[in-house]
């Protein structure tokens, strides 16, 4: 078995979808970003990729390769599940953490859980997603940006 944690935060602009999780919510403004910049799914390859010593999404996806220019992240977690896979492994569970002031995200969360879950072959019931806020503090308190936080649990073979 092996752990890894995950991290990443974009900063909101206007003129960009938010999308978290492979979902797109209602928003004014959406995170900027080379792909997608679903920071949620970025965590999770980046605690993936940790787990696996296989460095973090920047040395697999590049912002320099315009193949990756607006990607949908669920893709790329795809590719990353395809590592997972050829190296003998298979995502136990995962627990995440969606830091913003605002929007609302519980309506999203059972949608991005199954996102998540397909894409990763594993029960919806062992991808934990809860959202918090940090009381106004800091850039995710004032608005400026959303961050981010994952940890996954690999095992060898099929779980």
């Amino acid at each position: 078995m092996r752990i890894g944690i995950g991290y990443d935060v974009h900063r909101l602009i206007a003129g960009r979808p938010l999308i978290l999780g492979g979902v797109d919510i209602p928003y004014d403004r959406g995170l900027d970003g080379h792909s997608d910049a679903d920071v949620l799914i970025h965590a999770i390859m980046d605690a993936v990729l940790g787990a696996l010593c296989l460095g973090d999404i920047g040395k697999h996806f590049p912002d320099s390769d315009s193949a990756y220019l607006g990607i949908s992240s669920l893709k790329l977690l795809e590719r990353v599940n395809g590592l997972i896979s050829n190296h003998g492994y298979a995502v136990s569970n995962l627990d995440t953490v969606i830091i913003a002031e605002e929007p609302k995200l519980a309506p999203y969360i059972q949608q991005m859980q199954t996102n998540i879950s397909s894409v990763l072959g594993m029960a919806k019931d062992d991808v934990s997603i809860k959202a918090t806020t940090t009381e106004k503090l800091g850039f995710c308190g004032q608005g400026e940006g959303i961050a981010a936080q994952a940890i996954v649990l690999i095992a060898r073979g099929q779980v």
